[in-house]
């Protein structure tokens, strides 16, 4: 890019007409469900402690005298906000959030984003995954339906051919060298998360929702995140993604509500990034307090608005979906 270009946007004018038509069908699906539309905030005292994701730290000179905490993050989510929310009794609810995470950029990623998120009491993640589907159609994906659904053995045992509840760490590597994911296999082995996390950036999730958007669910319970754990054989996590043409679109959860598992798995979380030598974030404990004061069952899902959009129009990178990506910010 020339310097003299740095100014103009990335997205064409119809690009960003296009999202203007999204957003507006957005809010009409979800006036027409009876769902709230909420704003939660976007810098917080506490940030994700998910080892696979980073915040932003948000610092200024003299931010001492001004901010009541030692440190502010920029929210990679507003998930701990709504289920704070739906703890207080707000009901259904859903949001355009923007947000932030450190280390994500390229060709599907842009560290500042917009994502949709909505919750609904009383379902679970099954009953959710109908509605993402319904949603979608309403806002332009045409695509022949039912969507297919497919479990997480069934995909791994599909496209890797390995079951990842069953193989061992020794079986994993392999099936990694298998399948071109060895170049980003470290020398000595790790964790069967790892692995799993390789096999599916490179063998599984690209071959999902080729012909129309395809779902898969009930997800190793290692990876159940803020995701409630059914017990076994084997127990796992009550999650769905949702793919189409290969690339992740949607993670959705039958939401954890216990307050004593979900500080525990934080803890686990923050003594993950400590053992990596990565900073440890402060987790939020208003949503410990909002846990522990009763959210009520209900399933949340996350969905990427550029890469829908970037899907819906055909184009090449997410960039293009947005008036200034972070290299014109």
């Amino acid at each position: 890019m020339k310097n003299r270009d740095r100014w103009q946007p990335r997205a064409t004018l119809d690009a960003l007409r296009a999202r203007a038509r999204l957003y507006e069908a957005l809010r009409g699906y979800f006036a027409g469900q009876g769902v709230l539309e909420v704003e939660t905030p976007i810098l917080s005292v506490a940030a994700t402690v998910d080892p696979s994701i980073d915040s932003f730290r948000v610092s200024a000179a003299g931010s001492e005298q001004h901010l009541p905490h030692a440190g502010h993050w920029l929210q990679t989510s507003p998930e701990f906000a709504m289920k704070r929310l739906l703890a207080a009794g707000s009901g259904p609810i859903w949001q355009l959030a923007r947000v932030f995470r450190a280390g994500e950029q390229g060709r599907h990623h842009n560290p500042e984003f917009t994502l949709l998120e909505w919750y609904r009491p009383g379902w679970d993640h099954h009953r959710l995954m109908n509605e993402v589907e319904s949603l979608l159609r309403a806002v332009g994906v045409a695509a022949p339906g039912p969507w297919p659904r497919m479990s997480y053995r069934e995909a791994f045992l599909h496209h890797a051919g390995i079951d990842p509840f069953e193989a061992d760490l020794a079986a994993l590597r392999a099936a990694c060298a298998d399948q071109a994911a060895y170049a980003e296999s470290p020398a000595s082995p790790v964790s069967r998360d790892f692995y799993l996390d390789l096999l599916m950036a490179h063998a599984v999730g690209p071959r999902l929702g080729v012909a129309q958007p395809e779902f898969v669910f009930d997800f190793p319970a290692s990876q159940a995140a803020l995701a409630r754990i059914r017990p076994g054989p084997p127990p796992v996590a009550e999650r769905f993604e949702l793919f189409w043409k290969g690339m992740e679109l949607a993670n959705g959860f039958h939401e954890l509500s216990d307050a004593a598992e979900q500080r525990a798995r934080f803890l686990a979380q923050q003594e993950t990034r400590r053992a990596q030598g990565r900073e440890v974030p402060p987790y939020d404990e208003r949503l410990i307090e909002a846990l522990d004061a009763g959210l009520p069952d209900c399933a949340g899902v996350a969905l990427g608005v550029d890469r829908l959009l970037m899907l819906l129009l055909d184009l090449p990178e997410l960039a293009d979906t947005l008036a200034f990506d972070f290299e014109r910010a």
